[in-house]
């Protein structure tokens, strides 16, 4: 096998809603919205919505974002939020963060502050995706405006690895079998965490989901809005619930879709992961059987399950041919996981099987770049994958010495027979992390908070229904609704009592029962 970089500490940790996977596959340019914008207002808001936390912080919460067309985005402003490194020295070190705005195209209703996930995806990208993303009452009331978290897309980025390192990375074996390859895994685990601090500088002490959630409320203020509206998708909920508990008073009309358990420990959270994949690779395969009288994959569900393991299996021996690179058991892995995100892209899934039984990899390595933001000429577009690396393991470091994880397997290859020991091997990924959180951990509970709506979607396989049941639990004004149905996320699925629930309470203050199901 392959020399391995901890490649599965970033897939297990990580909970992005793959907005860069829909825009890879159906074109890396997304379509702005077709109307007139309407402007946003210039005057000063009032010294209410300005006023800062602590006195130390008012210079930050006076600034005003000067907008102006984005370069990549014509359509579009951009912009910058100044948030200092270390809040504990708001006069120290500063950064700047990344801002684009899509401009309300109808009757404006205010700033929609959007994060799509990771952590370690860009904010911009997704809003600059808002024409696919959102649907037409929110484009029409609101002005979109994402931010890259720190360490992010272009908010002074974290860097761990060249980018032929990061192909390296990607393609390792997720699973050691032998003390070569396990002495292997565990020096590159325990090098990565050194790589990063070297590539980053100091903000790789200060890219905690804590400190971007007081970066929002920075944003907020520069945004004019007495109150943050919000929609975040998957580790966007995490993020929007640190805010909650934070900032309760500053919580306006909050979404939290496809959300995050934020009481889980690493492992409880990794098996809940690992069953959400298996149910959805179940979910894939019994669709193939239900559509066809002749599946590929085999006449049953546990048919298809061995003929994909079997396919892993071999080309962990056998690399398979992918244009002018190798598919390999890395890559292969990413590619079967990175569609099951989303219904709609599961064709794209039967298709890069077929061929790859057919000893082809080049579909299968197109779904694996999807997923890490990988472009066809080899360089990445953005850091996400380091950066989700970072801010898990600085949000929490704990992870597995590498002699107990076989003692993990019987647990994990209970909740996945296909994914568990791949699972396994991610618990020991931040072994490797060489600096601490200056954050003292939440007890997250958004005590005085307005009403929440927390998504969750009964077949989601990134973050399972029981993680939306708990968050909406553990926030004191959270309110659950579910979707029956497959893919992550529950906005914008194809779901239109979902997707009226959420414009209605965004855009009207609508709030739904709580525990309605769609």
């Amino acid at each position: 096998m392959k020399k391995f970089l901890a490649v599965l500490a970033v897939f297990a940790l990580a909970l992005t809603a793959f907005v860069a996977v829909g825009l890879a596959i159906q074109g890396s340019t997304p379509d702005p919205p077709q109307a007139s914008p309407t402007p946003s207002p210039n005057t000063p808001p009032p010294s209410s919505v300005t006023q800062a936390p602590e006195d130390a912080l008012t210079d930050l919460y006076a600034q005003r974002v000067d907008w102006s067309p984005c370069d990549d985005y014509a359509d579009y402003d951009c912009g910058t939020l100044t948030v200092p490194v270390d809040y504990a020295e708001p006069a120290g070190e500063t950064i700047d963060l990344a801002l684009l705005r899509v401009p309300a195209t109808g009757s404006r209703v205010g700033s929609m502050v959007v994060n799509p996930g990771g952590p370690g995806a860009p904010g911009t990208s997704y809003a600059a995706a808002a024409g696919r993303v959102f649907r037409e009452p929110l484009l029409q009331g609101f002005d979109i405006v994402g931010f890259d978290p720190r360490g992010t897309g272009t908010s002074a980025p974290v860097d761990c690895l060249s980018d032929s390192e990061l192909d390296a990375y990607l393609a390792g074996d997720p699973t050691p079998d032998t003390v070569a390859e396990e002495q292997s895994y565990k020096r590159s685990v325990l090098s990565f965490g050194a790589r990063c601090v070297a590539g980053s500088g100091p903000v790789l002490g200060h890219v905690t989901t804590i400190e971007a959630a007081r970066d929002m409320d920075v944003l907020r203020s520069a945004l004019g809005e007495d109150k943050l509206t919000y929609l975040g998708a998957s580790y966007g909920t995490k993020l929007g619930a640190t805010y909650a508990e934070l900032f309760p008073d500053r919580v306006g009309r909050f979404v939290l879709d496809g959300a995050v358990d934020v009481s889980l420990d690493p492992q409880s959270a990794a098996i809940d992961q690992a069953t959400g994949f298996e149910t959805a690779l179940r979910a894939y395969v019994q669709n193939c059987l239900d559509s066809t009288d002749n599946c590929f994959l085999g006449d049953t569900v546990d048919e298809g399950l061995a003929t994909i393991s079997d396919l892993v299996d071999s080309i962990e021996e056998q690399p398979l041919p992918a244009g002018d690179r190798e598919l390999q058991v890395g890559n292969a892995f990413y590619g079967i996981i990175t569609p099951l995100y989303n219904r709609d892209y599961w064709y794209l899934l039967s298709a890069a099987l077929t061929s790859a039984l057919d000893g082809k990899g080049t579909a299968l390595m197109q779904l694996a770049d999807a997923y890490a933001s990988r472009s066809q000429d080899g360089t990445y577009l953005d850091n996400s994958i380091e950066a989700n690396y970072s801010i898990n393991c600085l949000d929490d470091p704990t992870s597995v010495p590498f002699a107990k994880v076989p003692s993990l397997f019987a647990d994990f290859e209970e909740a996945s027979p296909t994914f568990g020991r791949i699972f396994a091997w991610s618990m020991t990924g931040c072994r490797g992390i060489e600096v601490t959180s200056s954050e003292a951990p939440l007890d997250i509970r958004g005590a005085g908070a307005a009403p929440i709506l927390v998504l969750g979607t009964s077949r989601d396989p990134a973050t399972p229904m029981k993680w939306a049941e708990a968050l909406s639990a553990q926030l004191e004004s959270g309110v659950l609704v579910e979707r029956d149905g497959d893919g992550h996320t529950a906005y914008n699925s194809g779901n239109e009592c979902i997707d009226t629930i959420v414009e209605d309470y965004l855009l009207d203050g609508a709030v739904p029962d709580d525990g309605t199901t769609c």
